[in-house]
């Protein structure tokens, strides 16, 4: 079956758009600190979990959290003291401009609080771009079920079929294909080329740009 055009590009945040690995990781290590822990968390092991959410992270690394709401509240509010540990991936918002002007729907996918989500986004002035951004709600489940991507279509007026899933983990790949979206993996977030090839996405990139070249050869000639 051929390709439908495409209209929308969904994007991840976290290793995707933005590197905040290091971020993360340290307001993870303060908000311990905030609760009264000493917590011992190996760093390479903490970078290959992110996109979960924090209580299956933590599962992962048999950290106990009493209460995880409390955990991510105090977090977000120390997230943005180490937000000059982020830094948008190279090409980011030259990508995000030439989508927009070939009237391509940007739409944002993240784990993240909806609020949260938002102040990042507008951190580094990219709220012009995105018709849509989709946090972590409390009403909707996360990836990879599809409800959110499938939310997201819903908003933006398009069939999952004419759009596309862009992320570094196999919870993006995972959504997209739940949603029955086309998928495209990025080497240079948190997971391994050998990871996302397992996952089988359509397109696998090594920078954000390679997004631009995909959709200008799905679209040729629709």
């Amino acid at each position: 079956m051929p390709y439908a055009k495409i209209q929308a590009v969904v994007f991840d945040l976290d290793g995707t758009l933005i590197s905040s690995h290091t971020n993360i990781y340290y307001a993870v290590i303060k908000t311990f600190k905030k609760l009264g822990r000493t917590v011992n968390i190996p760093e390479q092991k903490f970078y290959a979990l992110l996109g979960h959410h924090f209580k299956d992270m933590f599962s992962e690394l048999d950290i106990e959290v009493d209460d995880i709401e409390e955990f991510i509240y105090i977090y977000k509010n120390l997230y943005f003291d180490f937000i000059n540990y982020s830094k948008p991936y190279k090409g980011v918002e030259e990508t995000l401009r030439q989508l927009k002007n070939k009237n391509i729907k940007i739409a944002l996918l993240t784990t993240k609080g909806q609020d949260q989500a938002e102040r990042i986004i507008n951190h580094f002035n990219y709220g012009k771009y995105f018709d849509l951004i989709l946090g972590r709600r409390p009403d909707m489940a996360i990836k990879p079920s599809a409800e959110p991507y499938l939310f997201i279509c819903n908003n933006l007026v398009v069939e999952p079929a004419s759009t596309i899933m862009v992320g570094d983990s196999e919870l993006d790949i995972g959504c997209g294909k739940n949603a029955g979206a086309l998928t495209c993996g990025v080497t240079f977030g948190y997971r391994t080329p050998e990871q996302l090839e397992a996952e089988k996405p359509d397109f696998l990139i090594n920078e954000i740009s390679g997004v631009i070249n995909i959709l200008e050869r799905l679209n040729r000639n629709k």
